[in-house]
């Protein structure tokens, strides 16, 4: 007898509907359980755990012929989230389930030997693609009901074991559907927005108003400073003056991070912006993605959030190169024999860096003990087309001490994440009718053509600076985009001087960034 059941597989961040389809030869004289459609080991050896888990939910097991076919078969099939499937094929195709029970239905889960139902990767995008495919029904693990939940229009059953689901298949024992806790969620979103505040952040108004315009049109920092002057402590204090993530942002976070496997199972719907800190060793495909079953990279983690890389220079230079594309395009493409996958990569880029090896050039107080060469050797580990991509070049001198010692706090985070919300909002409806486009920074040579519009004296101003300065194209337009921003915050529908020279003073101060 022939069973299909439903499952799904994930390919990059999207879910394919995988029809498992299960022959049972009741004649067969030598027992056999073949898998077949580019299992990997992990589905191969899914043939033990059901084997044994329908054993263990006193359920039948014929010892006879049984032949499994994973269609599409010319895509691989990786993890473990296939068992729930093929044990559910195999009762069906041995009259143990009714047939009508599973149609139009996706069964998601691992098998433990004892017949209950385990946490898999990926339950939100599998359980968009059953809702973008018709499917009214899909069954899960209690912990990623939350997650699959999280898709409107589909009724998730959380699923504790296989006899569990037998019962509830035949209609003896119905599973209520899972329902989502609101409240909850509003709690654990306020919980997680503990952040650095500016206010806490001694001196550096400078800095801060950097960040600041960073924040406000989404532009990449580098920020450049002896030891201990707060390099650290203003990048983490950047999510509390980002804006606030609109629903549809964190949904797409959400489902980058329900393939990574770092959802928490409680509260699924990620809220705040993503801040990553990956260290220095990192290799090129922890931080691009990739691996032999592509996954997405820190820069994908970090999406419509802040990637921070402290101690830059001390990066591998491969690694920091290959962040030129996606900070250009706001993807990740990988490549690999079998077929490309994308990842999204829209984020916001702080880099650290000392000045010098010892960290102490161009410091007032503590001399520096480099030579001109071991500087020059240093400095130039970012290379110049990486340092043209990044629009706020900002020094972070030492701190006096009668600043830190001083009693006045500095404003909030909140009262600059206003101005930045205000600032944003412009721009959404700048942008309104150009989907792709969230931010200033997001702008090609054509929008900065048609919204960077500017006076006779700024124009004039900005042509004197790329003359002298020696200033690339890609240069000009990120001038320009800065210009915006400030513009933007300054609530100016009309680039002026002093919103050009703001942004001119942002560039590097050696001649061709």
């Amino acid at each position: 007898m022939l069973a299909i059941v439903n499952a799904c597989a994930i390919i990059g961040l999207d879910g394919t509907i995988v029809e498992v389809q299960t022959d049972f030869n009741p004649r067969a004289g030598i027992p056999t359980f073949s898998i077949v459609g580019l299992p990997d080991n992990a589905v191969k050896e899914s043939r033990e755990r059901v084997r044994t888990a329908i054993k263990n939910s006193n359920l039948s097991f014929p010892n006879k012929g049984y032949l499994v076919n994973l269609s599409p078969a010319d895509i691989p099939k990786h993890s473990t989230a296939y068992d729930l499937a093929i044990a559910v094929g195999v009762l069906a195709a041995t009259d143990q389930i009714p047939l009508t029970a599973i149609d139009r239905a996706l069964f998601i889960g691992e098998l433990s030997l004892d017949g209950g139902i385990r946490h898999v990767k990926g339950a939100l995008p599998m359980a968009y693609a059953a809702y973008e495919n018709g499917f009214t029904t899909i069954y899960v693990a209690p912990d990623d009901a939350p997650q699959a939940a999280l898709v409107e229009g589909i009724q998730v059953i959380p699923v504790q074991s296989l006899g569990e689901l037998v019962e509830h298949l035949y209609g003896l024992n119905p599973i209520p559907p899972y329902q989502a806790d609101a409240a909850s969620s509003l709690l654990a979103a306020q919980d997680a927005d503990g952040v650095v505040d500016f206010a806490d952040v001694k001196g550096q108004e400078h800095v801060k108003r950097a960040l600041e315009i960073a924040a406000g049109g989404g532009h990449n920092v580098l920020l450049t400073g002896p030891p201990g002057t707060g390099k650290t402590l203003l990048a983490r204090a950047m999510p509390g003056i980002l804006p606030r993530l609109t629903y549809e942002e964190g949904l797409e976070v959400t489902r980058i991070y329900s393939v990574a496997d770092m959802l928490n199972s409680d509260f699924p719907l990620v809220q705040v912006r993503p801040f990553r800190a990956p260290h220095h060793t990192i290799s090129q495909a922890g931080l691009i993605g990739g691996g032999a079953v592509p996954r997405p990279g820190e820069v994908s983690l970090s999406h419509r959030g802040v990637l921070f890389l402290d101690e830059a220079v001390e990066f591998s230079g491969k690694a920091l190169e290959v962040l030129r594309q996606p900070m250009e395009d706001k993807i990740v493409t990988i490549s690999r024999a079998r077929g490309t996958l994308t990842f999204p990569a829209n984020f916001l880029l702080v880099m650290a860096r000392n000045p010098c090896p010892c960290g102490y050039y161009g410091d007032p107080v503590k001399p520096c003990t480099c030579t001109p060469t071991m500087i020059t050797r240093y400095q130039s580990k970012l290379s110049g087309p990486l340092l043209d991509r990044i629009d706020i070049h900002v020094d972070v001198p030492r701190v006096e001490y009668d600043k830190l010692m001083g009693e006045g706090k500095g404003e909030s985070s909140v009262t600059v994440r206003q101005r930045v919300e205000d600032a944003r909002e412009w721009q959404r409806q700048r942008f309104r009718d150009l989907p792709g486009l969230f931010a200033n920074a997001d702008m090609g040579p054509g929008e900065v053509r048609e919204f960077c519009t500017m006076g006779a004296d700024a124009r004039q101003l900005l042509e004197l600076s790329v003359k002298r300065m020696h200033l690339s194209a890609r240069a000009y337009h990120r001038i320009l985009k800065l210009s915006r921003t400030i513009a933007d915050l300054a609530a100016s529908d009309m680039i002026q001087v002093p919103h050009v020279a703001e942004a001119i003073q942002y560039r590097p101060k050696t001649a061709g960034m």
